[in-house]
């Protein structure tokens, strides 16, 4: 992993889950989550994030009459 890119990323996380190892490597970040019908902190407003209820149905709850 480009340390330079992982750093750019940290810029933007807004995963509020401390002790987390794919802080930064959106690719570890995203495969973690999706292997737990889940999606990462980054597609979720900061507040909902902090709840740590990174569902599917969550996401769905969120932004289903966006579009």
């Amino acid at each position: 992993m480009d340390r330079c890119r992982q750093d750019k990323n940290l810029a933007r996380c807004n995963c509020s889950y401390e002790p987390c190892s794919r802080k930064g490597i959106c690719s570890e970040c995203l495969a973690y989550h999706w292997s737990h019908q889940e999606l990462p902190a980054c597609l979720f407003p900061p507040a909902v994030e902090r709840t740590y209820d990174r569902s599917l149905r969550k996401f769905i709850s969120l932004y289903k009459d966006k579009c």
